[in-house]
C-alpha cells in the first residue's frame, strides 16, 4: 500500500531517515567510547527499541514503570527508569522485574531510600539505582552537595540497595538561546554530573555509571568528557520540528502526522482531520528550539498550524489553500514528537512511499 492510501490521521515513520538518525547517534556514542542508552519514551515501542540495540545500544531508558514491563516482556533486558519511583505498588512491580531483567531506577532523597528499603527486605537482588543530580533543568534530583552527602551516608546502611551511579538530564538545553549557549549547558552540566560522581568514589563507592544526556545537546558533536560513561538521548530516533530547528534543517524528521484535508471554508482556511488529540497542542517558544504554530506542513517550509481543536487543525494560508481540494492528505511534521507518538495506538513505517510495517504503539498510556 502506498502511504497516501491509508486512513487519517496516521502516524508515520520514514525508514531511512530513522535509520540514519539512529546510525548518527551510535557513531557519536562510539567516538567519545561511552555507552548509548536511548530514551524510549519517544517512540514507546519495544520493536524500535529492538533495533536500537541491535544498532550497538547499550540498553534503553524508559519512564515509567509500566514502560518497563512492556519492554521486559518483548525482550528487553538492560532497562533504566530514568525517573524517581515512589510508592509500594511500584516498588513492587520492580521488584518483580528484578527477578527477570537488569533493571535500574532513579533516586534523590533519603525518604525514597527508606521506602526502597523497607520494600526489597527479603529480595533475591538489591534495588539497582542511579542518583540524579540536578543540572540547571529546575526538575527532579540532587541539588545541594550536603543533601548528596546524606543520602550516600544512608545508602551505606542499607542492605537491600545498590548504588549503580548517578545520572542527570540538561533538560534546560531546549530553551539554549544558541548553538554556543547549547554547547556550554552541556559542558557544565557534565562537569557538574561528574563532581558528584567524585565525592561518590572518594566515600567508597564504586559507580557503574555516569549517564547524562538530552537530544539538543547531542546533534552538535560537542565534546563528551572523561568520566561519563553513558548517553541518553531520546527524541533522536525520529526527531521533530523542534530539533529541526537545533540544526536547521527538517531532513532528519523522520516521523509526521498524515491528515486529511475536511474542509476549505474561507479563500485562506485549510481545516484538517488530525487535532490536539493526535498532533497535542504544545508550542516551543524560547531558544534554539523555538518553532512556528502547532506543527509543520512537510513540503511547505512557511506553512504552520494556526490552532487545534479536539479534533481539528486550523490552518491559515492562501497559496497552501488554492493548492488543495477537499479530500487531500498532507503531513503534519508536530512540534514535540514524543507525547504525539503516545496518542497513537499504530505507526506505519514508510520506505519509498510504500507502507511496509505497522507496529504497535506498545507502551502507549503506560503512564503508571
Amino acid at each position: 500500500m502506498k502511504y497516501y492510501e491509508l486512513d487519517t490521521p496516521a502516524l508515520l515513520i520514514d525508514n531511512e531517515i530513522m535509520t540514519e538518525n539512529c546510525r548518527l547517534m551510535q557513531k557519536y556514542a562510539d567516538k567519545y567510547n561511552v555507552a548509548l542508552r536511548p530514551h524510549s519514551k519517544t517512540h514507546k515501542m519495544s520493536r524500535l527499541a529492538r533495533m536500537q540495540e541491535e544498532m550497538g545500544a547499550k540498553g534503553i531508558a524508559v519512564a515509567k514503570v509500566g514502560e518497563a514491563e512492556v519492554m521486559a516482556a518483548n525482550g528487553l533486558r538492560d532497562i533504566f527508569i530514568a525517573n524517581e519511583i515512589v510508592g509500594d505498588i511500584k516498588l513492587n512491580r520492580i521488584k518483580k522485574l528484578s527477578e527477570t531483567v537488569n533493571i535500574s531506577f532513579g533516586l534523590d532523597s533519603i525518604a525514597q531510600a527508606e521506602m526502597v528499603e523497607r520494600v526489597f527486605e527479603g529480595s533475591k537482588r538489591p534495588a539497582h539505582v542511579l542518583i540524579e543530580i540536578e543540572v540547571g533543568e529546575e526538575r527532579s534530583g540532587v541539588i545541594d552537595k550536603e543533601d548528596y552527602i546524606a543520602l550516600l551516608k544512608h545508602l551505606k546502611g542499607c542492605n537491600n540497595i545498590y548504588l549503580k551511579g548517578i545520572f542527570s538530564h540538561d533538560g534546560n538545553s531546549y530553551a539554549a538561546e544558541s548553538i554556543e549557549a547549547c554547547r556550554e549547558i552541556h559542558l557544565r552540566s557534565q562537569e557538574r554530573t561528574l563532581k558528584f560522581a567524585k565525592i561518590a568514589y572518594e566515600m567508597g563507592f564504586e559507580l557503574e555509571t555516569v549517564s547524562i544526556g538530552s537530544t539538543p545537546s547531542m546533534l552538535h558533536d560537542f565534546p563528551i568528557l572523561d568520566g561519563v560513561t553513558e548517553i541518553r538521548p531520546g527524541t533522536y530516533i525520529l526527531m521533530d520540528a523542534s530539533q529541526a530547528s537545533v540544526i536547521g534543517s527538517l531532513e532528519r524528521c523522520a516521523a509526521s502526522v498524515l491528515t486529511t484535508v475536511i474542509s476549505l471554508p474561507t479563500p485562506e482556511r485549510v481545516i484538517t482531520d488530525v487535532g490536539a488529540k493526535g498532533i497535542t497542542a504544545q508550542t516551543r517558544s524560547k531558544g534554539i528550539t523555538a518553532t512556528k504554530g502547532l506543527g509543520l506542513i512537510k513540503g511547505w517550509p512557511e506553512v504552520s498550524i494556526f490552532d487545534v481543536f479536539d479534533e481539528h487543525a486550523i490552518i491559515y494560508n492562501k497559496e497552501f489553500h488554492d493548492a488543495l481540494k477537499v479530500g487531500d492528505k498532507v503531513e503534519i511534521i508536530p512540534n514535540h514528537i514524543c507525547p504525539v507518538v503516545n496518542l497513537h495506538e499504530t505507526a506505519y513505517l514508510i520506505s519509498n512511499g510504500e507502507v511496509v510495517e505497522e507496529i504497535p504503539v506498545d507502551c502507549r498510556g503506560k503512564l503508571k
